[in-house]
């Protein structure tokens, strides 16, 4: 028996409820209920069923695109038969992600060609599936393009993102020498998911001969035993501006001017511009208002620069220039 006909009606309530994709399956799933006798619950369970497990499947496909895992190294292709020696318990622990679910992290090491990208792979596709975010990169490409957003000012950004992804992949980790730039930021990647999100470690060498690939080794993790609390960052990053000198009287009392002041006086320039203390993005100009201690942060490449502090600071300067 031919399947029941589709009729256009139905299509249309498919298509304003998002659910086109189901018109590939319907005919067969008619055929299956009229075959089965099936009742009317049991077939919109099993056509819901379908959509919704091929809304997972696209879901965890796109997830794994922008995670940039190859779609060939999946726990589906993994080869039992290889001629390596692994403990398989250990591997099913891995495969369930408790250890992403408590925030723990993951060292794959092992010499050339035993698999170990495969199996960080496959544990990335797993955690897709199971709607985790991942971020998969090779640890000198990953640094290379820390370092280049420095210079259009995406650095905080592109950090923020590191740190909140639920499995970060470093494949080929402590490979290549680093510098002190890129020592720093695989110290503040670590620093930051520390106990919070997992990160999975590949590489061909042995945590001691880590320390001698990096160019800062007493700022790396674990090289002066147990990790200490760190600081606010508000007091780790502190620089005192000197105070304003004492404003000038042009007659009269001290603190009421009888006399308007010139244009050309004397403005206090605090000590910028140059590098923020506090950002690594932006930089620091003086704020145009007389006397104002204040810097004004700017990010490079970002339109024209505000000369003020703040809005109070404008409407005074504008004031005052005006004699109001």
């Amino acid at each position: 028996m031919s399947p029941d006909p589709i009729s256009a009606e139905l299509r249309q309530a498919l298509r304003s409820l998002r659910l086109s994709p189901m018109l590939d399956t319907l005919p067969e799933r008619f055929a299956l209920a009229r075959g089965q006798k099936m009742a009317h619950q049991d077939f919109l369970e099993l056509v819901l069923a379908d959509e919704v497990s091929r809304r997972e499947s696209v879901s965890a496909t796109n997830r794994s695109r922008a995670a940039r895992l190859d779609p060939q190294m999946t726990l589906e292709s993994w080869d039992e038969t290889a001629a390596i020696t692994y403990d398989r318990e250990l591997w099913s622990e891995l495969i369930s992600l408790r250890f992403v679910e408590a925030g723990n992290h993951l060292l794959i090491l092992g010499p050339v060609g035993v698999g170990k990208t495969h199996a960080a792979t496959a544990l990335g596709h797993v955690a897709c599936r199971r709607r985790h975010s991942v971020v998969m990169a090779r640890t000198d490409r990953l640094l290379k393009r820390l370092k280049a957003s420095r210079l259009d000012g995406t650095y905080e950004a592109e950090m923020r993102r590191l740190i909140a992804v639920d499995v970060l992949v470093l494949d080929d980790f402590a490979i290549h020498p680093l510098d002190t730039i890129e020592t720093s930021d695989i110290y503040e990647v670590v620093v930051e998911r520390h106990r919070r999100r997992s990160i999975i470690a590949v590489s061909n060498r042995e945590p001691p001969e880590w320390l001698a690939t990096m160019a800062d080794p007493p700022a790396c993790p674990g090289s002066r035993g147990p990790p200490r609390q760190r600081r606010p960052r508000a007091r780790a990053r502190r620089r005192e501006l000197p105070s304003p000198p004492k404003a000038k009287s042009w007659g009269g009392d001290a603190l009421t001017p009888t006399a308007p002041r010139p244009r050309d006086e004397y403005r206090y320039r605090a000590p910028v511009p140059g590098p923020c203390p506090e950002h690594l993005s932006c930089i620091l100009i003086r704020c145009n208002r007389f006397l104002c201690p204040n810097p004004v942060h700017v990010s490079p490449g970002r339109g024209r620069p505000g000369r003020f502090c703040s809005p109070a600071c404008r409407v005074a300067e504008h004031r005052r220039l005006n004699g109001e």
